[in-house]
């Protein structure tokens, strides 16, 4: 394969379609597919009616065969009472002008005649089937051997052929309908779940909210207790400066869901270990004694965004600590390198742990398994690091009573 077919068939994998060009594209391949479906069974109608021709055409030429005196006419008994029945579609039988032969019943074949109706009505029933069918196929001429016309056979195709015929159509309509149903169903689904986004949406704000608020709260109220003591005044006023960076953080971040965020080379292990201190000065509100064990290679780097990073940390973090229900448990984050190339952070906690059922779901935008919380943390975790740092978040195992590990990957510089 030489330069050019190599940079010709890159191109050609690397296209990327918009979301017109593949419904465009959709739109082609069914009306191919409908197109294909119709013209193959136009192509089977149009075999079983030559089938069919021949098959009356065969009738035609042993009634011409026994109108000799000579033949056999038990033969032809025969034929009447063994082979006509074997033909499946309408046939009827009339004279040099186009006038049914009587006994009709004796001359027709698969035609249902009302026996109440009198010779007249039954001629006038036989004689419009017979014009009908000679609108759509010529009828065959049965003659003796001086060329006079003996009778024509009228005939028209049988219900099988127009059961092929419309098939298509009513497996189209019937496609169709269930297409049509399920846009209905799906389209309410997503307005289902686009309520639900705006409701965990705004859940989550107030989640990411309260904890740097309900800390201000705490530490004025430490500031009016200590009000006499200085050292510990200014000590305090520090990490409300922090609990007030914080709530701009979280400002920032809601403004960048949606839109590309930029992206830098950060240290991963200093990022984690900020995060973990500042969680670690405020878990005792939660009234629980968790140690955050950190278990972190140093010095690695990765092109991520900050804020948004930092957030599903936070996330995770707060999710492991919620699930410990004992006094005291404990979370272990873990960084360091999978691959050259793969860059791997855990985040094991003691805690209850999920059932099947919420590790399936425990991803979708409103799960949520608390009466207060998120129900869209972990998702816009997800989409934080699967569409922004095109890594992989997961659960990579969970026990009841035991505790959950959550395990995220994203690409990485080698190792040096």
């Amino acid at each position: 394969m030489n330069l050019f077919e190599n940079k010709f068939l890159e191109r050609f994998f690397t296209i990327t379609l918009s979301k017109w060009q593949i419904k465009l594209l959709m739109t082609i391949l069914a009306f191919g597919g409908v197109l294909i479906v119709i013209l193959y069974s136009q192509n089977m109608v149009n075999e079983l009616i030559r089938r069919e021709q021949k098959i009356i055409k065969f009738y035609a030429d042993i009634y011409k065969h026994y109108a000799e005196p000579e033949e056999n006419q038990e033969d032809f008994v025969f034929f009447l009472d063994e082979i006509a029945p074997t033909i499946s579609f309408p046939v009827i039988s009339t004279n040099e002008n186009d006038v049914p032969n009587y006994p009709f019943e004796q001359f027709s074949i698969n035609v249902d005649i009302d026996t109440s109706l009198n010779l007249k009505l039954k001629r006038e029933y036989l004689q419009k089937i017979v014009w009908e069918m000679g609108r759509n196929y010529s009828p065959i001429i049965v003659d003796d051997s001086k060329g006079r016309i003996l009778m024509k056979l009228y005939y028209s195709h049988s219900s099988l052929i127009d059961y092929l015929r419309y098939l298509p159509f009513i497996s189209i309509i019937i496609i169709a309908s269930f297409i049509f149903i399920g846009y209905i169903g799906f389209s309410s689904v997503k307005k289902n779940e686009e309520s639900k986004v705006w409701v965990g949406m705004a859940k989550e704000a107030a989640h990411q909210l309260g904890t740097p608020l309900s800390s201000i709260l705490a530490w004025l109220e430490i500031i009016r207790i200590n009000k006499d003591n200085a050292e510990y005044i200014e000590e305090t006023v520090k990490e409300m400066q922090s609990d007030i960076s914080r709530l701009n953080m979280i400002a920032t971040r809601f403004s960048k869901i949606g839109s590309m965020p930029e992206m830098k080379v950060e240290d991963l292990s200093q990022l984690i270990e900020i995060t973990c201190v500042y969680f670690e000065k405020r878990l005792p509100h939660l009234g629980k004694r968790i140690d955050i064990v950190r278990e972190l290679d140093l010095g690695i780097m990765a092109n991520i965004n900050i804020d948004l990073f930092q957030w599903v940390i936070e996330n995770l973090l707060k999710n492991a600590a919620e699930a410990i229900e004992e006094k005291r448990g404990k979370v272990i984050v873990h960084l360091g390198y999978h691959s050259r190339k793969k860059i791997v952070i855990t985040v094991r906690d003691t805690g209850k742990g999920m059932t099947i059922k919420t590790k399936r779901q425990i991803f979708h935008p409103g799960y949520t398994t608390k009466k207060r919380g998120w129900g869209l943390g972990l998702s816009l975790c997800k989409r934080i690091i699967e569409d922004y740092h095109k890594g992989k978040i997961y659960v990579k195992e969970t026990t009841i009573g035991k505790g959950t590990t959550f395990v995220v990957e994203i690409p990485g510089s080698p190792l040096k």
